[in-house]
């Protein structure tokens, strides 16, 4: 067990090893999943991010665990049974699909108080977890920002309406989320971006923001709508681009005080020129990740450059 000095970021869902395939019939085994690949990201942005997850009592749980104490994330989980993997296999522009083997008993009771509490993907819409990440939620609201990914795996999903209403709950909940434009697909078929932002605000969010791979992002809030350019790069692999985004976006957040007690509010009052700065950067850092193989995230020295 870890324990960090001071938390100003608590992120909870799935820790996993991802078995990535790749087209010359390789195999890499590296730690994963989207919270975690989003506490990297705050840990090597200087933030000190705490990890509500399940990792197991075994040598991949051992692994995971190092990889997030190099970037400085602390774990709030005890290691028990097995750890869970997800199989993705790389297609020729490096895009994945994936097949998941997953244990998500997590244990919010001994989280740590923070300004940013963090939940998103498969953790936040299967139970025994999203249960419980709800309540973590539901708790935290009144004294920090609430900051949501959905980042739906269509292939772990037996029950679509089910999981839709899930995530949906989830949004209502949230006040900034960051969606991409393939979870805009499964959540609101045949609705454009910009709308669903928009359907989603006028459901609670502060702000909403849709990312659409090279084709940048959209931001939408109460009254504006800002776009957001992909920085052109050489594409590696797209693993871990949108939780380097969701990571990046938070510190930015954190850096405007739109954090803690009151940061509803204050999001509320942030002007558009200086949100347009937080996503343009958040999409500069993205855009570092994809630009290298796998979930690796820049530090703030890299994404300052």
């Amino acid at each position: 067990m870890h324990a960090a000095p001071t938390t100003d970021v608590l992120i909870a869902g799935e820790t996993l090893i991802d078995i990535v395939r790749r087209l010359d019939g390789t195999q890499a085994e590296s730690p994963g999943g989207s919270p975690a690949n989003v506490g990297i990201t705050l840990g090597r942005l200087g933030r000190a991010p705490a990890l509500v997850t399940h990792v197991g009592d075994d040598e991949r749980g051992a692994a995971i665990r190092s990889w997030l104490d190099a970037s400085a994330v602390a774990l709030v989980s005890a290691p028990t049974g097995r750890t869970s993997t997800a199989q993705a296999t790389l297609d020729a522009e490096g895009a994945a699909t994936y097949e998941f083997d997953l244990s998500l008993d997590l244990e919010a009771s001994g989280a740590p108080d923070a300004a940013v509490v963090h939940t998103g993907s498969i953790a936040s819409v299967l139970e025994p977890s999203a249960d419980r990440l709800r309540e973590l939620v539901d708790a935290r609201r009144p004294s920090a920002l609430i900051t949501y990914d959905p980042n739906i795996r269509p292939s772990l999903i037996d029950d679509a309406a089910r999981v839709r209403q899930s995530a949906l709950d989830c949004i209502a909940r949230a006040h900034v989320v960051k969606a991409s434009d393939e979870d805009v697909a499964f959540l609101l078929p045949g609705v454009a971006p910009v709308d669903a932002a928009r359907e989603w605000v006028a459901a609670g969010p502060g702000l909403v923001v849709v990312t659409m791979g090279g084709d940048g992002a959209v931001a939408v809030r109460d009254g504006s709508v800002l776009e957001i350019e992909t920085p052109r790069v050489q594409v590696a692999d797209t693993v871990g681009a949108g939780d380097t985004f969701m990571g990046a976006l938070i510190d930015g957040l954190l850096t405007a005080g739109i954090a803690g007690p009151g940061a509803e509010e204050r999001l509320r009052g942030v002007s558009d020129e200086v949100l347009q700065q937080l996503l343009d950067r958040a999409a500069r850092a993205a855009s570092i990740t994809v630009s290298r193989a796998g979930a690796n995230p820049p530090t703030s020295a890299e994404l300052d450059a």
